[in-house]
Parts: C-alpha cells; sequence; structure tokens
C-alpha cells in the first residue's frame, strides 16, 4: 500500500526501476560511506574489508529453490563485503545453494571497480578454497582465513569477523530485509543498500563533529 500522495503505483514503480537502472541508490550509498569514513578519521576509500554470506528466506523470488545445508534453509544468499568499521562496500546475492567462496568470487572480480585501493580481505574457513584463493592472488589481493580459537565452542567473538555480523544485524532491523521479499535480483541489491544508505546518511545527521 502506497500513500495516497504517491499517484498510481505503476508510475511510482517506473521510476523506481528507472533510479535502480540509473544505479542512484548505490550511489548514494557509497558517497554517504565515503562521507562516513572520513567524518571517523579515516581515508574516503578502504584499504582493508571482511567477506561472508547471509541465507535469508525468499518466499517470493522466482528460482530461488537453492536450499543451503548448512542453515537449513531456502531461499537467497546475501555475499558480502565491509569495510573493518562494517560498511557495505558490495553485495553479490546467489541462490542459497551457491557456496560461500563461490559468491565471493564475484566479490573479488568485482569490487575494485568501485573501492580501487582495497587490498587485504579477511574471511572465516569456508573461504579456504583453491580456486578463490588463486583468483584473489592473480587480483592482487591478500586473501586472510580467521579462523577459530582452539577449542572453540558455540559462539565466540573473533577478530575482524564480528562486524560483518553486525552488518546482517543491521540488515534485518529493516523489516523489508528481514526476508528477501523481491521477484528481481536488482530490486533487492537496491533495497540493501537503501537501508544501508540510510543508516549512514542518520549517522552523518547526528555527527558532533
Amino acid at each position: 500500500m502506497l500513500p495516497v500522495h504517491f499517484g498510481p503505483w505503476q508510475t511510482v514503480y517506473w521510476w523506481f526501476r528507472r533510479l535502480v537502472r540509473r544505479l542512484l541508490f548505490q550511489t548514494v550509498h557509497d558517497v554517504m560511506l565515503m562521507l562516513g569514513r572520513e567524518q571517523a578519521g579515516r581515508e574516503a576509500s578502504p584499504t582493508a574489508g571482511v567477506v561472508d554470506s547471509q541465507t535469508i528466506k525468499a518466499p517470493s523470488a522466482p528460482g530461488s529453490g537453492g536450499y543451503d545445508d548448512a542453515k537449513k534453509l531456502k531461499g537467497r544468499k546475501r555475499h558480502v563485503a565491509v569495510d573493518t568499521d562494517g560498511r557495505l562496500l558490495m553485495v553479490n546475492l546467489t541462490t542459497a545453494d551457491v557456496q560461500d567462496a563461490a559468491g565471493a568470487e564475484a566479490i573479488v572480480k568485482g569490487v575494485r571497480r568501485r573501492w580501487p585501493w582495497l587490498k587485504h580481505l579477511f574471511a572465516d574457513g569456508a573461504y579456504d578454497r583453491g580456486r578463490l584463493a588463486s583468483l584473489a592472488a592473480y587480483k592482487d589481493f591478500t586473501l586472510e582465513v580467521v579462523r577459530k580459537l582452539p577449542e572453540q565452542k558455540g559462539f565466540q567473538v573473533l577478530p575482524r569477523r564480528w562486524v560483518v555480523e553486525r552488518t546482517f544485524g543491521w540488515m534485518t532491523r529493516w523489516r523489508r530485509l528481514v526476508r528477501d521479499y523481491e521477484k528481481i535480483i536488482d530490486v533487492s541489491d537496491a533495497m540493501i543498500h537503501l537501508s544501508m544508505a540510510a543508516l549512514l546518511l542518520r549517522r552523518a545527521a547526528h555527527h558532533d563533529p
């Protein structure tokens, strides 16, 4: 349901799709990310990031029949790269049955087009795969695997890796992102960037110089 002053839903959707194709939401997000990093006293473009994935139910998505055996979920998987403070750098959406390392390949291939100074990536043991490691080396990335502590039982905060879990928490605070309700991949991608851009805008608005 749209507010009455929005006009016909067909018109609203046409404009939304046009803005998605022009990458408006992604651009706003990336500008706010750079501003947020500068406000925190850091360089605008990050040099290190963390990769991970989140499996989410996608009841409306056609072709989302992939099943994640580890999470026991059917739907889509969000493969993400974030900076070391948890700001989203890139997301790759796939069906849930795509392995973490395979989904991260698209990030390794494409993330430098947006963040050219990125050199170092932290990841968990699921990303310790020969093909991904070879691709990272070819693209001049350092891929550092942060493994579980010896004799670790249950959840425990690990260096670097915890920031991406916080990012997933930020995402799912938005009701639209608790599940993937979108039928079209680029709309789902836009919704993620829109939600994260709103978070960064609120931070910038409350920043005390």
